[in-house]
């Protein structure tokens, strides 16, 4: 069926550029968009939800034969909707016609993808404060059953089935409620699924139809995982324990965990590798999305993890995971996503709606040092994940063996591909200004025998990578120190030494620490709505790892591993969703809204020394970096109250930020409240101006009468008064309001930053507060 439909798709794209011979032109800006319409009511057929779609695009088209070539998708489940090739005139008609609520475009380059010791440190965190919580971690397996009757989707880039993190060894029965399947395709059967992994479906309508028919050179026509990515997600959120696991060269060794390691797991392929000759990289298609998000409420999934996103937040009713992820949250399913890698620029978190729970990144407690030894004997600190033996190598700054005219003075010393002479290259090891991947394999391409990379970065964070030659990333501080003894020194050497691991009180660093590429806030959509909610680790993080795919993902590396260390908010977002089933499992009566604010208001925005966590830089981070603090799973699980809100709340909420556009059977009240109050477990006022109050509903999940009294660090520059400052729990279930009232002072900062909390004694629900004029 899928190769029948995929030569429709042809056909319709060679009917769209066919060449008008009268004019000798054609119009090359048709693309795959989609036509969104709330979702189904009433009892109609597929047949019949088809037709439907199919008479958009009839009159457009004019004719029924070519409306049902151009089709991509048609949503019959649970969203009602279709994609399908159009040019802008076309899909501007659909955009008025009666019943669509919005046209957009699937964009082929917007969307894209965003462990031993993690798990490990997120306890000792947990715990450094509170002793009592030393066995915490395995206290809240314990009371979840290990997540065994929750099951976990991811939406990414297929699975590695026979990874040892997948196997169903000693596990029960799949829930009754499941109601999914394992696709069959290339390399991939039913039998590759067991009681772990449950279910396995792949989406590739839209790819096709943006970038022509599969390369099977470099994807699988199935599940199967040929980029690493979802391999990597999957096992995070939720695979089994794994004894010895490491990365190659033996980094990173112990026992590789998800957070939930007898969840079941249900992989919803969406990404696919995009051919060299039509730009390269990977992809994620809304529309194929769309189509997953269906699968997956159907399917009956709990929990969905997407590390997937754009470079910054899109409107709500223009994002196929805004979306997808209503429709889920809407039946109670929690939707966790990654906040974006486009850090450290502000304004540049995504997954910005507030029915998602929103990831950053930030560090462990475990660091690979790999000094370089200057030939003046002087030590530069660095970092390496490349597995080597120590050597020493003549050094030479890049931008003295360069090719004459292949730089200019922004990219000297930067080391782009063809940018570094062969003959001055061999046999040397290369200081590059700054650099990744690309870098390395350039300095590999030359003949060097090592290379000596500045961090990409300010501060503290780098990003591992098992590079193909010794190879050694230093921090931002000795570059200088490099540069200079390259210049200075008739003959520079470099020692690089062998990575040893540090963890815990060894490393120099506080931690966690927010990592410098983790997306900032604010929210560039609704700026009253905190994102990202919350950090979790993301930097070199172990997990398991598809065997098609290479440790550095390039055509020159041929090596296979069965874990490896990744770095990114992708990373991050399933140790939250890995949490997110757990608390599911302790609590399945609650809602998403629920699950999200007991992560959230039992966060800590402490690091390990006590202090507030910080950037890379040393500077103190704010919660438009970390959201409501790093991430505390056994205190989530007993957060006391919670601040719940109901799909509805979320349509009034769309009612006073964009006029609900996304549920035509929604009516908006006349007077609409201020988007700050929505209840929200934080609080975000901008554009301060005079006296504002806004209120806030506080549910008891906890013991009945209960008291709880508020505490208050207000903003500097600003006045905080809460009232009542008392409430009275008289049993599980009651809800009590409270108002927070804010002013500015005579002179008050851009932006303020504080925090309240409620205490009965025993929980803490803390919420930041972030007030600007």
């Amino acid at each position: 069926m899928k190769i029948i439909h995929l030569l429709t798709i042809v056909f319709c794209l060679a009917l769209l550029l066919k060449i008008n011979v009268s004019s000798a032109s054609f119009d090359p800006l048709r693309k795959v968009y989609i036509v969104y319409l709330g979702e189904h009511v009433g009892d109609k057929t597929f047949q019949e939800i088809e037709d439907a779609h199919h008479s958009y695009l009839h009159s457009v088209k004019g004719s029924k034969e070519a409306a049902k070539a151009c089709i991509v998708y048609s949503y019959k489940k649970v969203i009602n909707g279709f994609s399908a090739v159009l040019t802008p005139d076309e899909a501007h008609k659909i955009s008025g016609m009666d019943g669509v609520i919005s046209v957009f475009h699937s964009d082929p380059t917007e969307s894209r993808l965003h462990t031993t010791r993690s798990w490990d440190f997120i306890s000792l965190l947990e715990a450094n404060w509170d002793v009592t919580r030393a066995n915490s971690r395995e206290q809240l397996l314990n009371q979840a059953g290990y997540g065994q009757n929750v099951v976990v989707g991811v939406l990414d880039s297929g699975i590695w089935p026979e990874s040892e993190s997948f196997n169903d060894l000693g596990m029960g029965p799949i829930p009754a409620t499941w109601k999914g399947f394992c696709e069959p395709g290339v390399d991939f059967n039913s039998s590759h699924c067991n009681r772990k992994l449950v279910g396995a479906r792949y989406y590739l309508k839209g790819f096709e139809a943006n970038f022509g028919p599969l390369d099977p050179t470099i994807n699988f026509r199935s599940a199967r995982d040929a980029l690493g990515h979802g391999t990597h997600t999957a096992s995070t959120a939720g695979g089994r324990n794994v004894p010895g696991a490491a990365a190659i060269g033996g980094f990173g060794v112990g026992n590789a965990t998800g957070g939930a390691p007898l969840v079941r797991l249900a992989m919803y392929k969406v990404c696919w590798n995009i051919p060299a000759v039509k730009g390269g990289g990977s992809s994620c298609l809304d529309d194929d999305m769309l189509a997953a998000f269906e699968d997956a409420i159907t399917d009956g999934v709990d929990v969905l993890s997407i590390s997937i996103g754009g470079r910054t937040g899109k409107p709500y009713a223009e994002s196929g995971i805004a979306v997808g992820a209503l429709h889920a949250v809407k039946r109670n399913i929690v939707v966790v996503c990654s906040a974006g890698n486009s850090g450290p620029d502000p304004f540049t978190v995504t997954n910005i709606s507030p029915w998602i729970i929103t990831v950053g990144a930030s560090s462990i407690d475990r660091v690979f040092s790999s000094p370089v030894v200057l030939g003046n004997g002087m030590v530069v600190e660095g970092q390496s994940v490349t597995p080597f033996v120590k050597g020493t190598y003549p050094l030479v700054y890049a931008s003295d063996v360069e090719i004459p005219g292949t730089t200019t003075s922004d990219t000297s010393g930067r080391c782009f591909a063809g940018t570094l002479s062969p003959a001055l290259t061999v046999g040397k090891a290369v200081f590059c200004w700054s650099g990744d991947t690309t870098q390395a394999l350039e300095v590999q391409r030359a003949g060097g025998v090592a290379v000596v990379l500045g961090n990409r970065y300010n501060g503290v964070g780098v990003v591992g990578r098992p590079y193909l030659i010794p190879g050694t990333v230093i921090l931002s501080g000795g570059k200088w120190s490099v540069y200079r003894y390259t210049q200075n020194d008739l003959a520079p050497t470099a020692t690089l030494t062998p990575a040893i691991t540090l963890i815990g009180g060894n490393t120099s660093s506080p931690t966690p620490f927010m990592a410098a590429f983790t997306s900032r806030g604010p929210n560039v959509i609704e700026p009253n709505i905190l994102k990202p909610d919350i950090t979790a680790p993301g930097l070199n993080i172990l997990a398991a790892w598809s065997e098609a795919a290479s440790p550095l993902r390039v055509p020159s590396d041929n090596r296979v591993v069965k874990f490896q260390i990744d770095s990114g908010t992708s990373m991050a977002c399933p140790h939250v969703a890995g949490v997110a089933a757990l608390i599911k499992a302790v609590h399945p009566d609650w809602s998403s809204a629920a699950i999200r604010s007991a992560l959230m208001t039992t966060a800590t925005a402490n690091n390990n020394l006590g202090k507030l966590i910080t950037d890379v830089v040393g500077n103190f981070a704010t919660p438009l970096q970390y959201g409501a603090g790093h991430i505390q799973p056994a205190k989530a699980a007993d957060p006391g109250l919670v601040y719940d809100a109901s799909y509805e709340d979320y349509l009034l909420f769309l009612c006073s930020t964009t006029g609900n556009l996304l549920d035509p059977t929604f009516v908006c009240p006349l007077i609409l409240p201020s988007p700050s109050n929505f209840n929200y477990p934080s609080v975000t006022i901008t554009k301060l101006t005079g006296v504002v109050t806004v209120q806030r509903t506080l549910t008891n999940v906890g013991v009945g009468n209960a008291t709880y009294t508020v505490t208050v660090a207000t903003p500097p520059g600003f006045s905080v008064t809460i009232s009542p400052a008392t409430l009275f729990f008289s049993a599980t279930g009651e809800k009590q309001s409270f108002s927070i009232t804010v002013q500015a002072m005579v002179i008050a900062p851009v932006d303020a930053f504080g925090w309240f909390y409620w205490s009965d004694g025993i929980h803490q629900v803390i919420s930041p507060i972030l007030l600007s004029v």
